[in-house]
Order: C-alpha cells, then sequence, then structure tokens
C-alpha cells in the first residue's frame, strides 16, 4: 500500500509539472498559439522520458548492475557517427538533415538494423554472454566517437553548425509526424513484452536461480535487449543524447521503492523521468530564457551522481 501511495504522488506531481508547464504565463491572446507548440513538446517529452526510464531499468535488471546504462552499447555514439556522416556525405541542407521525419526514420532504422547485426554475430551458436557484448559495444562506441570527430574537423563550419542542432538533445522543435511513429512503435514495443515483465522480477535472483525457476533465460535476454536497441534508438532520435537520464531515475526509483516488483519499479522511474525533463524544460526556458539546455543540466546532475554511486558500491 505504501508503494502505490507514492506512485499516486509521483503521478500527482508530474501532472501538476505538465499543467504547470503548459498553461503558466498563457493568456486570452496567446492561448491557442502557445498552447498548439507546447502540447507537442510535452507529447514528446514524456515518450522520451518513459522510453529512457523502462529501457534503463530492463537493461540494469539482465546485467545485475544499477550503474550501467543502455548507453553503454554505443548507441548514442552510433546515433552521433550517423548525423555526423550524412552531414559529410549528403550536406546540412539535404533531405536527410531538413527533413526531421526523413532523419528520424533512416537513423532510427540503421540503429536497429545495426543493434541486430551486433546480436546476430555475438549470440551466434546460442552463446550469450552479455557482459562480452557490452565490452564490444564499449569498443565500438569510442570507434563510432572517433570517426565522428575525425568528419567534423573535416566539414565546412557552417554545416558543423547545423550538426550541433542534432547532437543535443532538444525539445524546442519537435515534429507532429514523428511523434505519431513514436506513439505506434512503442505501443508495439510495450506489447510484445509486456507478458514478460512479472518474469523480470525472478531476473533480478541472477541468471542461475531464474533458469533454476524456470524463466527461459538466454531467450528472453535477447527479447530484452531487442526493447533496449528500439526504444534508446527511438529517443535518441527523436530529442538527441541524454546520458545520465536513465542512471539518476532507476537509481532514485530504487531508493523511493524497497521492493522487488518491476510493476512498480519501472512505473516509478517513468514518472520521476517525465517529472526531471518537464521540470527541467520549464526551468530552460521560463528561468534560464533558452541559455542552456535540458541535457547539459541533466548530464551534470548524473555526473555528480555516477560519482557517488561508484563511491558508494566501492564502500560495500
Amino acid at each position: 500500500m505504501k508503494d502505490k501511495k507514492k506512485i499516486y504522488i509521483l503521478l500527482f506531481i508530474a501532472i501538476f509539472v505538465i499543467l504547470l508547464f503548459l498553461f503558466q504565463g498563457l493568456n486570452e491572446n496567446n492561448f491557442k498559439y502557445n498552447l498548439y507548440k507546447r502540447i507537442p513538446k510535452v507529447l514528446a517529452i514524456i515518450l522520451t522520458g518513459g522510453a529512457i526510464a523502462f529501457s534503463s531499468i530492463i537493461f540494469q535488471t539482465i546485467t545485475n548492475n544499477r550503474i550501467l546504462t543502455p548507453s553503454i552499447l554505443g548507441l548514442d555514439a552510433l546515433y552521433g557517427f550517423l548525423q555526423t556522416l550524412a552531414v559529410f556525405i549528403f550536406g546540412a541542407s539535404s533531405i536527410v538533415m531538413t527533413s526531421h521525419k526523413v532523419n528520424f526514420i533512416i537513423t532510427m532504422t540503421l540503429m536497429i538494423l545495426s543493434t541486430l547485426i551486433l546480436y546476430k554475430v555475438m549470440f551466434k551458436n546460442g552463446k550469450n554472454n552479455i557482459f562480452f557484448l557490452l565490452l564490444v559495444g564499449t569498443v565500438l562506441g569510442t570507434l563510432f566517437k572517433s570517426l565522428s570527430t575525425f568528419m567534423q574537423v573535416l566539414i565546412d563550419p557552417n554545416e558543423f553548425e547545423a550538426l550541433q542542432g542534432k547532437l543535443f538533445a532538444s525539445f524546442s522543435n519537435v515534429n507532429t509526424d514523428i511523434l505519431l511513429v513514436v506513439v505506434i512503435i512503442m505501443l508495439l514495443v510495450f506489447a510484445f513484452i509486456y507478458d514478460d515483465l512479472k518474469k523480470l522480477d525472478v531476473m533480478l535472483l541472477g541468471r542461475d536461480t531464474s533458469i533454476n525457476l524456470g524463466i527461459d533465460y538466454n531467450k528472453l535476454s535477447k527479447k530484452i535487449l531487442l526493447v533496449v536497441s528500439v526504444l534508446v534508438s527511438i529517443s535518441t532520435a527523436l530529442v538527441g543524447s541524454i546520458t545520465f537520464l536513465g542512471l539518476i531515475v532507476v537509481n532514485v526509483s530504487y531508493e523511493m521503492f524497497k521492493t522487488f516488483k518491476h510493476s512498480y519499479l519501472i512505473l516509478g522511474a517513468m514518472l520521476i523521468s517525465i517529472i526531471a525533463l518537464v521540470g527541467g524544460q520549464f526551468f530552460v526556458e521560463r528561468i534560464l530564457n533558452y541559455n542552456s539546455t535540458v541535457s547539459i543540466i541533466i548530464n551534470f546532475i548524473g555526473g555528480i551522481y555516477f560519482i557517488y554511486l561508484l563511491l558508494k558500491e566501492n564502500k560495500r
């Protein structure tokens, strides 16, 4: 009952922050225009926050590590590499960069295909070494970042400036056509993984115990990694990379809900993520007057929190 009350409190805070973001500063002269601009932005924040929180918490379940996040798979670096490659080959004025819908579909498709190829190679012959996969992901992430930096040095400064808008998370310019595609994909993803959510509670006990209790650990791990890659691809292609958000919200959720039930942990993490992003965007727009971005604030706080977690784990 205590956990349910916490969920209701978080839900109330999330609704309050969303309404504050939507209606603050509106009057009869600007009501229709500003509300039309703010609603897609809030929807993008909710989708991004939900995708990051959900993917992070199920990823930490199969890795059994509260410090790791899906970014270790190198998907953020792959996104930056694909954007840089598009500018390097086609230019910043090409349809690949100017059309949000085309850019989103191409980027997300290539990210998912790359992940599927990686999983196919890594899990060949029935092998299922997740930590070796993480090591390969880290190496590939470093490679993609190096290649991106090399191409960014060679491209025109004006095109590099246009590229920067794609590499940093932004909720300022959200395409409504993209949001519709994202909503459909996320609904399909949740339907795909819904029946296995209760099995995640058992997976927290470890690989050997899960297998002894009747869980097909290898199959479920591959399924979860596929879902993680799709959700990370969606959130990254939608707004850009927010590295430490998943780390923050998942660990705060673990601290708030002293339970093994993923039904509470996932819902709590998603609500915390939405509150953090909506509140952060409100702070950036209304207080800082767009002099910073949400990603910079979250990555700064997340970096400090990450060091705190490392020190905490070291004491244990």
